[in-house]
């Protein structure tokens, strides 16, 4: 969970107060981001969980909202990758993690799509939905396992909320400091160990490329 997702919900500044305000609506501006090339994993998480809690409207309305805003970032997404073809991909990620998400998706299809819908974060969706674009996947079964895996994803996030949503908030309102410093913590280690990772494979290409030889001068 990232640390903006934290703050939108044990904040009680503009911020929240402008996502309460809008209602249903943030959820669709959230999903646009959320299932993007720069997603913030978490943050429709939260702010469904927090409209439910308010009881501003039936629970169950914030699941379709949030679903919608899924749906609709995830398209966008996988036909950014439909036409740049797998170079999409492959400019983004190791040709290793590249080549796992490939294997991944060719094995399972739906579910390759579906599932990482269902699951929280740290789990990613994004590479699964650059891998259905660079792969032509049919775009009704794909828009059907992004619906299918964030609406059960959804649906359960809005349920806790109504019921439980007060709690969450109050829990972290108590102990908003400690776990925001503690993210940001995670966040810092997170982004060290991603700029190694980028540092070591540029390195990693540069040793296997191979070396040019000079030309030899014909008599």
């Amino acid at each position: 969970m990232p640390v903006l997702a934290l703050v939108l919900l044990a904040s009680k500044k503009s911020a929240l107060r402008w996502l309460i305000h809008l209602g249903g609506p943030s959820l669709i501006l959230l999903g646009l981001v959320d299932n993007s090339v720069i997603p913030l994993p978490g943050s429709t998480d939260i702010v469904t969980i927090l409209l439910a809690a308010h009881r501003r409207e039936p629970w169950f309305y914030y699941t379709i909202m949030a679903t919608a805003g899924a749906l609709l970032g995830g398209y966008l997404t996988y036909r950014m990758a439909r036409k740049g073809g797998k170079e999409t991909l492959e400019k983004r990620f190791s040709q290793k993690k590249v080549k796992k998400v490939y294997a991944i998706f060719e094995r399972w299809g739906f579910a390759a799509v579906a599932i990482p819908a269902i699951l929280p974060p740290p789990f990613p969706i994004v590479p699964m939905l650059l891998a259905a674009g660079a792969l032509q996947y049919p775009t009704k079964k794909f828009l059907t396992a992004l619906a299918v895996g964030r609406g059960v994803r959804f649906t359960i996030l809005a349920y806790l909320g109504y019921h439980y949503g007060r709690d969450i908030v109050r829990f972290f309102g108590l102990y908003y400091w400690p776990i925001l410093l503690g993210l940001i913590g995670l966040s810092v280690l997170g982004a060290l160990y991603g700029l190694y990772e980028y540092k070591r494979r540029q390195k990693a290409s540069k040793a296997v490329r191979p070396k040019v030889q000079p030309r030899r001068r014909t008599a």
